[in-house]
């Protein structure tokens, strides 16, 4: 499935950089304590792109997600989401960056119990810059007949989604995802990454999922291989294989 060739995707004519990363470092803590969980890793990120980090607990994947995100600070390096130095921004301009242009997509839901699915989607809605209506934020994946039903009412997978849609109805230029899969069943899951696989082609969102599955591997435009803090090892697919065609 790797290969050389240039992408067979939306990325492959206009190559729009989103993220630009330099010998990006992070340690914490020091001396023999010392931890380094991120290790001069270099990068690009382009829109419309689907990004998998693969790699096992430890490797710097969750750590990398975080500076992309703007949670976290690096120790040295680069690290710009086009024209926003992340590496020398303020708590002010970090929380400005996480509003506009990021959203995350976790393991575990932090859906509000007592609100509708609707209202969670609108808790986004209310803050943000140019968001979509809460309904098309839903409809994008799949829950248009669950809007008004509350967290207890709706399955694993229907929560997820509602999750989804709730980081995708600001606009963002990048979703983040951090083992969204890791909680549920495959055939859940499997629903769970064509939500992902939609927004990303649907609205042309930089998509960056973070996971140890390699099964994951296929689905992407890129594959971003991780141990002890670096990039080890990336893979371009020529074709995405879409999540149900994946080898569960």
């Amino acid at each position: 499935m790797s290969a050389t060739t240039p992408l067979a995707s939306a990325t492959a004519g206009a190559r729009e950089a989103v993220f630009t990363v330099r010998a990006l470092t992070k340690t914490y803590g020091e001396g023999d304590a010392a931890v380094h969980a991120l290790v001069g890793v270099d990068l690009e990120l382009y829109r419309g792109e689907l990004v998998v980090l693969l790699g096992p607990s430890g490797s710097g994947k969750s750590t990398l997600l975080n500076h992309l995100g703007g949670l976290d600070m690096p120790t040295s390096g680069t690290l710009r989401c086009r024209d926003i130095d992340l590496a020398a921004a303020d708590e002010a301009g970090l929380t400005a960056f996480r509003r506009d242009a990021v959203g995350f997509v976790f393991q575990f839901y932090n859906l509000i119990p007592s609100l509708t699915a609707r209202e969670n989607v609108a808790l986004i809605t209310e803050i943000a810059r140019d968001p979509m209506q809460p309904e098309d934020a839903l409809q994008l994946v799949g829950l248009s007949p669950r809007l008004d039903h509350f967290p207890a009412q709706l399955s694993g997978g229907e929560q997820q989604r509602v999750a989804i849609a709730r980081a995708i109805a600001k606009r963002p230029e990048v979703l983040l995802c951090d083992e969204p899969t890791g909680a549920l069943d495959v055939h859940t899951g499997i629903t769970v990454l064509e939500a992902i696989e939609h927004i990303n082609r649907e609205l042309g969102t930089l998509a960056v999922i973070i996971t140890h599955n390699a099964i994951l591997a296929d689905m992407a435009d890129r594959v971003l291989s991780m141990r002890d803090g670096r990039i080890v090892h990336e893979q371009r697919n020529s074709r995405r294989k879409p999540v149900r065609e994946l080898q569960w």
